[in-house]
């Protein structure tokens, strides 16, 4: 049976990707999930995995040609297509070699007996898979599509139990396990840890109990004699005794003719040999390694040197992260050495005149806006701030020594801001106080069961604050992407009302712009908004394990907490913010970090 390969979709408005470069090549024996072919779009450089097991019968869009979400890429043949792509060269040597290896695809139908022999390899690679159940990754949220194996909680061969926990699994908005679908015992692990899959997507085989081990090591058997008779056809090029190979199967009459042909195994070459060529025809790098135009684009745009990037595709391939990565590094170099010139170049800023200086203009709609809202934020509660100061030497280290990799991996960068997130999340779930709202009409009070944190954003036409709704559920790398997106939009512009509304807590960084803390003011309908001041390095005293009290000199930051007094007393403030801080000076990520 013939199984369609097809442009699957990339992201929300990637509508179209360009092939530019086959791993395979037409007649080469493919397992299901290996990576087929590289594709490049506006957004994302990524690799297409193949669906089934089988033969690369045909290549339908070659490289660099662009085709659309849904577009037919090729065509693997699931059942008897690796010997018949051997022999078919053999068949049809009466035109030119060029031709044959565009006709080799066709060529099944002139096989008798390769059918035989292919369901062997088929039995072999997904044996196992027959017999069992398979374990799938299951939609984990809205517009969640794909999701990392973090790691495997049983091993091949172990006895799971029906809803036990058998791998933990990481998306970019929630961390959860997913337990056994059924009990018996672990037959096979489709996607190793840190390997990334599809919804829906085989991520394991549960078999019935006993019948696990014994699955496993007949499996090498029957590649490795199908290996040989892949292969038969590069045998039989150097030399006349083509024939020799193929005389016991069925079509040994039809090739003693071809025989004098000597071109025709030639063909079955160029396959395996394609993939060289295509990766040295367009070198940027030392190595060689292949690098698609929306790489060598970006890499234009960052003035980062290819030739000093090393990929990490396959093959050496650079991908875009690698050189998201590189540019970062540059510019942390070109950084370092800024505050050492700082003190002998302690020269005041040259500050400009503005034109609005003595000009009388009519105020904004937005500015409207966000005057009513404070005021009627101030009028209507009993606002009150404590502030407390925290240590964030440890995290801003952690953040130091995974920034780079993180960008590579997320396609974001890896600033403060989440952490402060994640940790206010977190306490929001223990004092839930601090995320409640009173119904004035009502006479009631509210208390939230997620966390809907309203991000302020320092944009050009005044302050706005989109809201990442379900905080509390997201890892490090979905509130660094979802900050980073909700920023893009606000300053930007497209934030739509759905992007704006929501929001049961806010949080405010005033540090970024300087401030070592603010006394925010609470948005209408919520009990409280945090402050996060700027993180300076001075001398703290602190209790070293080994040299007991000591000065050092430390990253510090100051958080604020405004709250409308009606509802949260200062001793429920101090607690919350006492939590956040005991989470930040932790600094307990580097599981979520990868470090």
């Amino acid at each position: 049976m013939s199984v369609s390969v097809t442009l699957p979709a990339l992201g929300e408005s990637v509508t179209e990707g360009t092939v530019t470069r086959w791993l395979k090549a037409e007649g080469e024996r493919v397992e299901a999930d290996e990576p087929l072919l590289e594709v490049s779009t506006d957004k994302v450089d990524t690799e297409i995995p193949a669906p089934a097991s089988g033969v690369l019968a045909s290549i339908k869009v070659a490289e660099d040609e662009t085709v659309e979400v849904g577009a037919e890429l090729a065509v693997i043949d699931d059942g008897s297509g690796a010997p018949a792509e051997a022999a078919a060269p053999a068949a049809e040597p009466a035109s030119t070699p060029a031709p044959q290896a565009e006709e080799a695809p066709t060529a099944p139908s002139t096989e008798t007996e390769a059918p035989a022999q292919a369901p062997t390899a088929e039995a072999t690679t997904g044996g196992s898979s027959a017999e069992g159940t398979d374990v799938t990754l299951p939609a984990l949220g809205e517009s969640v599509t794909e999701g990392t194996v973090t790691r495997w909680l049983k091993e091949v061969g172990e006895e799971v139990a029906e809803d036990e926990p058998l791998l933990e699994v990481s998306t970019d908005k929630v961390d959860t396990e997913i337990p056994a679908p059924v009990a018996g015992v672990l037959l096979e692990i489709v996607v190793g840890e840190d390997e990334t899959a599809e919804v829906g997507a085989k991520l394991a085989v549960i078999g019935a109990p006993g019948a696990a081990p014994a699955a496993a090591p007949a499996q090498p058997a029957a590649p490795a004699q199908e290996a040989p008779k892949a292969e038969a056809p590069k045998q039989e090029a150097p030399a006349a005794p083509a024939p020799a190979p193929a005389a016991p199967a069925a079509p040994a009459p039809v090739q003693a003719p071809s025989a004098p042909a000597a071109p025709a195994p030639a063909p079955a070459q160029p396959a395996p040999v394609t993939p060289a060529p295509a990766a040295q025809a367009a070198p940027t790098g030392d190595d060689g390694a292949y690098v698609t135009p929306l790489v060598r684009k970006l890499a234009s745009e960052n003035n980062v040197d290819l030739s000093s990037v090393k990929g990490t595709g396959v093959g050496g391939r650079i991908r875009k992260q690698d050189v998201v990565a590189a540019a970062e590094a540059a510019k942390a170099a070109a950084a370092a050495p800024a505050p050492a010139a700082a003190p002998a170049a302690a020269k005041a800023p040259k500050l400009e005149a503005s034109p609005l200086r003595g000009q009388t203009v009519k105020m904004t709609r937005m500015r409207k806006v966000i005057g009513d809202n404070m005021m009627k934020a101030l009028h209507s509660q009993a606002q009150l701030t404590s502030v407390l100061e925290v240590d964030i030497t440890k995290l801003m280290k952690l953040r130091n020594q995974a920034k780079a990799a993180f960008a590579a991996r997320e396609g974001v960068k890896l600033s403060p801001m989440p952490f402060f997130v994640k940790a206010a999340a977190q306490a929001l779930k223990a004092h839930p106080v601090i995320n409640a709202r009173i119904n004035e009409d009502e006479g009631t009070i509210t208390y939230f069961d997620s966390e809907n944190i309203g991000i302020a954003v320092d944009a050009e036409k005044g302050l706005m604050t989109p809201v990442i709704k379900g905080a509390g559920d997201l890892n490090i790398a979905g509130i660094a992407k979802k900050t980073a997106e909700l920023a893009g939009k606000a300053r930007g512009g497209g934030l739509t009302p759905d992007d704006m509304s929501g929001a049961t807590f806010t949080i405010s960084n005033t540090g970024s712009r300087g401030a070592l803390f603010d006394t925010v003011i609470v948005p209408p309908n919520q009990a409280a908004i945090l402050g996060i001041g700027a993180t300076v390095r001075r001398p703290v005293v602190i209790d070293h394990p080994d040299l007991g009290e000591t000065i050092a000199v430390r990253d510090m930051t100051y958080l604020s907490l405004s709250y409308d007094h009606r509802l949260v007393d200062g001793a429920d403030a101090a607690r919350y913010l006492t939590s956040v801080k005991a989470i930040l000076e932790a600094g307990e990520f580097e599981v979520e970090l990868g470090l």
